[in-house]
């Protein structure tokens, strides 16, 4: 990997976009890397959780501009369906992905974060959808997602005035879960992480499954799996987890 650093601590994996020069932009072989990472990442049992951060001063400063500019209409196109593809695949990931936000989450950064599963800031990172001072609009699936998160009216707001604001906005609009000194940032996530690679691995994927497909199929349909994921728990490791709560021990997964 050229652009991506890539371990694991037992059951939690770190990736750390690493092109500190370029502030951590995303590029064709960016996405190359990333999906190489993803796919290994579907077929583990092992890793659990995956925490997303940067290196250096920015968690993703954006797409890359170098890249994109010689792009035609068509070529953007492609470019922007890798994004999507991309995120999608990180979204539906069976494991539990947590953006450890250090800096600058900028453009086609932002929308990275917001295919993860939940977001924690550092007290330095900044925020912003600055693709209308290019002339442009968000094309990774920013204009879907980020209303679904922050409210329609706040998205509006910070996609039609590319207005950047910090960790704690980003807190008060539900964006981040959390904000931690700049030091403590990945030392919190890697506790998080430990807590939730604790608990049951099936359940959290169906979690995962069914709050998805809420989001993406509305409300009758994402109940209905709801039903279905819920029952099956019942022939499985709910019945561990029951009877270790009603003998009061830990329960073996």
């Amino acid at each position: 990997m050229q652009h991506l650093k890539y371990f694991e601590n037992n059951a939690t994996a770190v990736i750390t976009f690493s092109r500190p020069g370029a502030l951590n932009a995303l590029n064709s072989q960016v996405f190359d890397e990333l999906n190489s990472i993803l796919e290994m990442l579907e077929q583990s049992e092992k890793i659990q959780v995956l925490i997303l951060t940067g290196e250096g001063n920015a968690f993703v400063a954006g797409a890359d501009i170098v890249e994109m500019k010689g792009k035609n209409a068509t070529e953007a196109a492609i470019f922007s369906r890798m994004g999507h593809q991309t995120f999608n695949r990180l979204e539906h990931l069976p494991q539990v992905v947590i953006g450890a936000v250090n800096g600058f989450a900028l453009g086609g950064g932002l929308e990275l974060a917001l295919a993860c599963d939940f977001l924690f800031a550092s007290d330095k990172a900044k925020f912003s959808a600055p693709e209308v001072n290019l002339g442009l609009i968000p094309g990774f699936c920013g204009t879907w997602r980020l209303p679904r998160v922050i409210g329609l009216n706040n998205a509006r707001y910070y996609l039609l005035t590319a207005a950047m604001f910090d960790a704690n906005e980003a807190h008060h609009m539900g964006l981040v879960q959390q904000v931690y000194p700049a030091p403590e940032l990945m030392n919190e996530a890697m506790k998080i992480a430990e807590l939730m690679a604790s608990k049951g691995s099936n359940a959290i994927k169906a979690l995962k499954r069914v709050l998805q497909a809420g989001q993406e199929k509305g409300l009758k349909a994402g109940c209905d799996q709801e039903t279905e994921e819920f029952a099956h728990f019942f022939s499985g490791e709910a019945q561990e987890g029951m009877l270790a709560f009603l003998e009061k021990r830990p329960p073996e997964w």
